[in-house]
C-alpha cells in the first residue's frame, strides 16, 4: 500500500534528499521541504506526480500548518513524518550569541516539535504512522565548540524517548535516526559559527573553525536514505537508528565509557542512599 511521507530539510546533497529518493524510488509518495525551493528541483523535477516540494522555515509555525494542509490536499493523507532539517553551530559556550542560540533550538527542537504536534491528529485518528527524528551521534556526547549544538539535538532525542513511550500504546512508531559524519553539505552552509572574541579559545575551540570541508566523511547520504526507507517498513527496528560506521564507534564507546565511571564511583553514589 502507498505511504505518503513528509520530509523536513531534504535540500539537495542531504540526507534528506537520500530519503526522499529512496522513499520515491520504491513507489511512495513525498512532500520535500526546505526554506528554497531551488534547493528541491531536482528531486521533484525526477517525481513529477509522486513528489510535492514546499518551501518551510522551521520557526513558522503557520506554514507547518500549510505543508500539512497541501499534504492531505494532494495524497489524502500522512503516514510518515522525518524530522530531518537542522544546522549546527561551532562555539564555545561562553562566546554564544543569544539570538543564535535561540534560533538554533527553534530549528532543531521547537521546530520538529510542532511539526509532530500539526501531524499526530492526523495519525492517532488512523491509529497507525511513523514519526523520525534526525538527530546526531552529538546527541551522545559532545565536543569542543559544539555545546550548543549537541544540547539542541540531545534535547530532541529525550523528548522523542518520551513520545516513543506515549505514543507506542496508540499504534504510532517513533524513532531517532543518528548520524554520523556524512558526505553532505552539513560542514558548508549548514554549519554557522559565533566570531571568536576571546583569545582563550584560539587554539581549542577555534583552532580548526576555519577549515575547509574536503567532503571525505564516510557517510553517503543515498544509502542512508535507503536504511531510513527500510526501517520504517521493518517489523523489528532500533530505536535509535545509528548511521554509518563512526556513530556505532562514538555511541559504543561512549556508553562503555560511562558504565566504567558510574561502576569506578558506585560506592559513594550508593552512599547518600538512607
Amino acid at each position: 500500500m502507498t505511504k505518503t511521507w513528509i520530509i523536513t530539510g531534504a535540500s539537495a546533497g542531504g540526507i534528506g534528499e537520500g530519503i526522499a529518493r529512496a522513499v520515491l524510488s520504491h513507489g511512495d509518495n513525498a512532500v520535500i521541504t526546505a526554506r528554497s525551493l531551488s534547493k528541491l528541483e531536482g528531486i521533484a523535477k525526477d517525481y513529477p506526480e509522486t513528489c510535492l516540494p514546499v518551501t518551510l522555515d522551521m520557526s513558522d509555525r503557520a506554514g507547518m500548518k500549510e505543508v500539512v494542509a497541501k499534504t492531505i490536499e494532494k495524497f489524502g493523507t500522512v503516514d510518515v513524518l522525518i524530522n530531518n532539517a537542522g544546522h549546527g553551530y561551532r562555539s564555545s559556550v561562553e562566546e554564544g550569541e543569544d539570538e543564535a542560540i535561540q534560533e538554533l533550538f527553534t530549528t532543531n527542537l521547537f521546530g520538529p516539535v510542532n511539526m509532530i504536534k500539526e501531524v499526530l491528529p492526523i495519525l492517532r485518528e488512523k491509529g497507525e504512522g511513523v514519526i523520525m527524528n534526525t538527530t546526531s551521534i552529538a546527541a551522545e556526547r559532545s565536543a569542543v565548540g559544539s555545546g550548543y549544538y549537541a544540547s539542541s539535538k540531545a534535547a530532541l532525542d529525550l523528548l522523542t524517548d518520551g513520545l516513543c513511550k506515549e505514543l507506542k500504546p496508540l499504534g504510532i512508531r517513533v524513532m531517532v535516526i543518528e548520524p554520523g559524519s556524512f558526505r553532505t553539505h552539513f560542514y558548508d552552509e549548514a554549519l554557522k559559527s559565533a566570531p571568536l572574541k576571546v583569545d582563550s579559545y584560539k587554539d581549542s575551540t577555534w583552532k580548526n573553525a576555519n577549515a575547509v570541508n574536503k567532503r571525505q566523511q564516510p557517510g553517503d547520504p543515498m544509502k542512508a536514505g535507503e536504511l531510513v526507507y527500510r526501517m520504517a517498513y521493518a517489523e523489528e527496528a532500533p530505536f535509535r537508528l545509528l548511521l554509518g560506521s563512526d556513530a556505532v564507534k562514538a555511541v559504543v564507546s561512549t556508553a562503555e565509557g560511562r558504565i566504567e565511571e558510574a561502576k569506578k564511583f558506585a560506592a559513594d553514589s550508593q552512599s547518600t542512599d538512607f
